[in-house]
């Protein structure tokens, strides 16, 4: 079972979301932290500045660090800015 944390930066933006874009992010990090397995719903990213992986939530996308049992969420957000 893992935990999930967000950094200061990360919560700013995930509170600037639409509410229902919210809800559906807590819902899919939840489910993805009660499997044991948890990359393989994640891709590798290959720019290790902004993240080591990222979950995709619809047209979102959940960029992470995986520090043991804790995902340290580095950025959330719109696939066409988060990258940038």
């Amino acid at each position: 079972m893992y935990k999930y944390r967000f950094t200061s930066k990360s919560s700013k933006e995930f509170l600037k979301l639409d509410r229902k874009i919210q809800v559906r992010i807590i819902v899919k990090l939840d489910f993805y932290c009660a499997n044991e397995h948890i990359t393989s719903f994640a891709e590798p990213l290959t720019k290790f500045e902004i993240g080591q992986y990222r979950f995709r939530v619809g047209e979102y996308r959940i960029i992470f660090d995986l520090d043991r049992d804790v995902l340290r969420i580095v950025k959330v957000g719109h696939r066409k800015n988060i990258y940038r």
